[in-house]
Parts: structure tokens; C-alpha cells; sequence
């Protein structure tokens, strides 16, 4: 038997934007592949642009990471190993720049710049949680005392980024 084929709609955006904005950390997702060990991970992420995601990097060769904005904007953020930031793009729904490749490896994160931001995400399973060697030294850790004053300075970089 096979699966149920599944749309991707305005309602289920809807819907995945208010439990994000309903969550402590102001970010939901909704998964279509069935199981964390499976080997391809699909997924809707949808984050408010309160939620503080630490800088990270995946080291796992298989786990590039590409994300498509399918409702509202968002921000990236690349980063060196000392912490320093590289680069600021500006994705939206729609726009011009609507989605990233991210490479194993890379120093990055990302900020909601608008409320109902919903991505698209996909990368290799199976899920795993980050290793130390993948969070970011630099960074304050999510729910520390520095987070917020730390999203702030990123937040800020968006002032004039395009």
C-alpha cells in the first residue's frame, strides 16, 4: 500500500505558524518523513521572529542542509570559527532570494524577520542532536542569560541587509 499524498497549503501553513506561535521557543515543525531514523528528512519549520536559534554547523558529509521560504522572511547568518560574521541574506517568500544550500560544515544560523515566517527544510537523516563539536563555542546556548542580548546583535544586522 503507499502513502497518502500530502499538500502543502495555505491552511497547513496557517496552521504549523500558530503552534510555533503558541510554543515557548517559538518554532514548530511539521514533519513529513515518518520517522527520525529515516534517511531523508522533509520538513516544515515555522519560526517567529522571537525564537533564538544557536549558530551551528552539521559535520556529518551527508548532512547539507537546504531550506526554501515558503511564507514570510527570513535571515541567515554565516559564520567563521572564530565567530565572525561572513555573510547576511535576506530570503522571502516569493522575492528574489527565496532559499539556501547550507554545506556540512558551515557556521550558520537563521532569524524570522517577519511573524508566520514558515520554511521548507530538507537534509539527511537520521536526526541526531547536535555534538559539541557542532555547537558553537562563540554562542550562548538557547535559554542562557546572554541569548537575548546576542539575538538582538544578529537580529540587528538585518537593519539594511538585502
Amino acid at each position: 500500500m503507499s502513502a497518502a499524498i500530502r499538500l502543502i497549503d495555505g491552511a497547513l501553513l496557517t496552521a504549523v505558524s500558530a503552534d510555533a506561535a503558541a510554543r515557548p521557543r517559538r518554532r514548530a515543525n511539521h514533519n513529513f518523513h515518518p520517522a527520525d531514523d529515516f534517511p531523508a528528512h522533509r520538513l516544515l519549520n515555522a519560526i517567529e521572529p522571537d525564537s533564538y536559534l544557536p549558530p551551528h554547523r552539521h559535520l556529518d558529509p551527508a548532512k547539507d542542509e537546504s531550506i526554501i521560504v515558503l511564507r514570510g522572511e527570513l535571515g541567515v547568518l554565516r559564520f567563521d570559527d572564530a565567530g565572525t560574521v561572513l555573510d547576511v541574506w535576506r530570503l522571502s517568500a516569493g522575492g528574489d532570494r527565496v532559499g539556501v544550500d547550507i554545506p556540512h560544515g558551515t557556521w550558520h544560523t537563521v532569524i524570522a524577520l517577519q511573524p508566520g515566517t514558515v520554511i521548507f527544510e530538507a537534509k539527511s537523516g537520521p536526526y541526531r542532536p547536535l555534538g559539541d563539536a557542532e555547537k558553537a563555542p562563540w554562542a550562548p546556548a538557547e535559554g542562557d542569560a546572554a541569548a537575548a542580548d546576542y539575538w538582538r546583535t544578529l537580529r540587528q544586522r538585518f537593519s539594511d541587509a538585502s
